[in-house]
């Protein structure tokens, strides 16, 4: 810091805190995590203002990482971004605002810039700490929160948050004045730091029931972005999406349709499993995509194919893992493809990112020489989406064709579809299934593609295993008998 005057107009608006989880598993991995040194406090100019984080605490058993914000009220209506309810009354109405002393969009973009890394998930310097989920205290005391104490609950309840949201007094020394539209939010939960910084990019704004900028299309992006993982899941996904883009129907609706397409049909996608006592149930659609990665990894190879690939959600997760030389992402549709070049950000790669990915047009029924010389390619949730007099085209272009050394498939397992509350009778899980195969169903098919293109099938469940209808996912696994 450079010790300048305007502290004394700084607010905290944010502190995340973690404590050692044993012995091996100091506090101050938060730092790695958070790609902030604790000895070297930082800061990063963002509209209006700008944005210091430092540690209050630093030690083995805890550790505790605070945001603070400088905010010009001037520079923030010069730039046009602070005008608003604020600015009608009177003259010098426009400088007049809570944003410098209250948790609002300023401080999302502001947790945006500071922690674009530790948001995506990346942790160079320790990989394995980005994947696990460790005990978090976030703090935020002046969160401007219109629906009061339960709405803060509401949203971020689901979430795997135990929620303390106590009403701010206009005056503690006037008790009859009654409270504030401010909350003191306190979150607890034993969560993914990435997940628990997605949360609060998506949610401030959204509580706040503001934003200081203009919103338009791109924030669909960054809505479909953060919320990957849970927005489609949560129960109140419509009211969140619906207040994050400024309530405009359009850019709502179009949010809501890309969630349904990214993670399939939500039906299917409800919590189904509890890992451990202190996390949130995991949805079938995150659990499906890391028993895919998983296997990936057990086949291993260099080069890979996500064939059908939607936006990119698998995709992305490959390009996080240094292990594939080279990630080939294909789909029939056009539109999915152009999604999945935004949420993976083609333009903003580097030259070698951008060298490791291949995307493009192409369909599964037909013969596609570009994908010669795959070591694994993936068909998840993709056959059920083609008409049955189809299939043998599929697997002549897949299994005949490009003849990868693996190719792994997921598709639903009809049987599981009692199980599933909201699906009436007799329903498939998505209106663009073409069919739902049974588990003896899908080995059929499985073992004589195998008899003519030469693989062997291994075949999993996903998701818990119903003694009585198996399990909501089948998976099979295929190696090439030349390449086993």
């Amino acid at each position: 810091m450079d010790g300048r005057s305007a502290w004394s107009n700084t607010e905290v608006f944010l502190t995340i805190a973690t404590r050692s989880a044993g012995p091996d598993v100091p506090a101050t991995d938060l730092g790695f995590l958070l790609h902030k040194n604790p000895a070297r406090p930082q800061s990063v100019e963002v509209a209006g203002g700008v944005a210091h984080v430092l540690y209050p605490e630093a030690t083995v058993e805890r550790c505790t990482a605070a945001v603070l914000l400088e905010v010009d009220p001037i520079a923030l209506v010069r730039s046009g971004r602070g005008k608003g309810k604020a600015a009608e009354g009177f003259t010098l109405g426009q400088y007049v605002s809570d944003r410098p002393y209250a948790a609002s969009s300023l401080l999302a973009v502001a947790l945006g810039k500071l922690f674009r890394t530790a948001m995506n998930g990346r942790c160079d310097a320790r990989p394995e700490l980005a994947t696990r989920p460790i005990p978090l205290e976030i703090h935020i005391p002046a969160l401007p929160c219109n629906g009061g104490t339960a709405l803060a609950a509401r949203f971020f309840g689901p979430l795997g948050w135990t929620v303390d949201a106590r009403p701010v007094p206009l005056d503690p020394e006037i008790p009859e004045w009654g409270d504030s539209r401010y909350v003191d939010l306190r979150l607890t939960g034993n969560l993914r730091l990435a997940d628990a910084l997605n949360h609060l990019y998506v949610l401030l704004p959204v509580l706040d029931d503001a934003k200081h900028y203009w919103v338009d299309t791109d924030e669909v992006e960054k809505l479909i972005r953060a919320g990957e993982g849970w927005l489609a899941t949560h129960p109140d996904k419509q009211q969140i999406s619906h207040r994050y883009l400024a309530h405009r129907r359009n850019l709502t609706d179009s949010a809501l349709d890309r969630l349904t397409e990214a993670d399939g049909d939500l039906t299917e996608d409800e919590p189904l499993t509890e890992v451990g006592d202190d996390t949130q149930p995991i949805p079938l659609v995150v659990q499906r995509r890391q028993a895919v990665l998983d296997v990936l990894r057990e086949i291993g190879g260099h080069r890979v194919g996500d064939l059908g690939c939607g936006e990119g959600v698998l995709v992305s997760e490959l390009l996080k893992d240094g292990r594939y030389d080279q990630v080939v992402a294909t789909d029939v549709s056009s539109r999915a493809l152009g999604f999945a070049e935004r949420r993976l950000q083609v333009a903003q790669m580097s030259d070698r990112q951008r060298e490791r990915l291949r995307l493009f047009q192409s369909s599964v029924t037909y013969a596609d020489a570009r994908l010669a010389g795959l070591d694994a390619a993936v068909l998840m949730e993709v056959v059920e989406h083609v008409d049955p007099p189809r299939l043998p085209a599929l697997a002549q272009a897949v299994f005949g064709a490009a003849r990868p050394g693996a190719v792994v498939v997921t598709t639903p397992n009809s049987e599981y579809n009692v199980r599933f509350e909201k699906l009436a009778a007799g329903a498939f899980r998505h209106p663009d299934h073409r069919f739902e195969w049974t588990r003896a169903e899908f080995q059929e098919w499985a073992l004589a593609v195998c008899r003519s293109y030469g693989y062997s099938v291994e075949f999993r469940a996903v998701g818990p295993d119903d003694p009585e209808v198996g399990p909501p996912t089948q998976l099979a696994v295929f190696r090439r008998k030349e390449a086993v």
